[in-house]
């Protein structure tokens, strides 16, 4: 099973997950300094909170798979259609650990076709310069 992530920036944390608990009626799978996601059942969603400027936006859209070999598949596909991807990494991104491919659209929205790998105890990799990952 595969689901869609959307990844939201939001202005007060505390607040974002107050509604959207109550809003899908459960509370986040994750929480961490400026992080939070939902894992949801109905609908199928990953739903990922990240504090900081620009709340109220879009962060990035994704979908979860399970499998590595799914996000090599869903990157041949990509690019054999003729879509810039970043290729096949393994990184650090979100408290997690992935295998993940990025695609952005004509509008420059990124998506992000990924599994988790393992859990992380940082945003983004050690030692990078940006706070953030997506």
């Amino acid at each position: 099973m595969s689901r869609v992530q959307l990844a939201l920036n939001v202005s007060n944390l505390d607040e974002a997950v107050t509604f959207y608990s109550a809003l899908f009626g459960t509370e986040p799978a994750k929480r961490k300094p400026g992080y939070a996601n939902f894992a949801i059942a109905d609908p199928p969603l990953k739903l990922v909170l990240i504090e900081g400027e620009g709340g109220g936006t879009l962060n990035h859209l994704g979908v979860e798979t399970e499998t590595g070999e799914a996000v090599r598949a869903a990157e041949a596909r990509l690019s054999g259609d003729g879509l810039d991807t970043t290729g096949v990494d393994d990184t650090t991104c979100c408290f997690a650990t992935k295998t993940e491919t990025w695609v952005t659209d004509p509008d420059g929205a990124k998506w992000e076709w990924y599994v988790k790998t393992g859990d992380a105890d940082h945003m983004a990799p050690v030692g990078s310069a940006s706070s953030g990952c997506c």
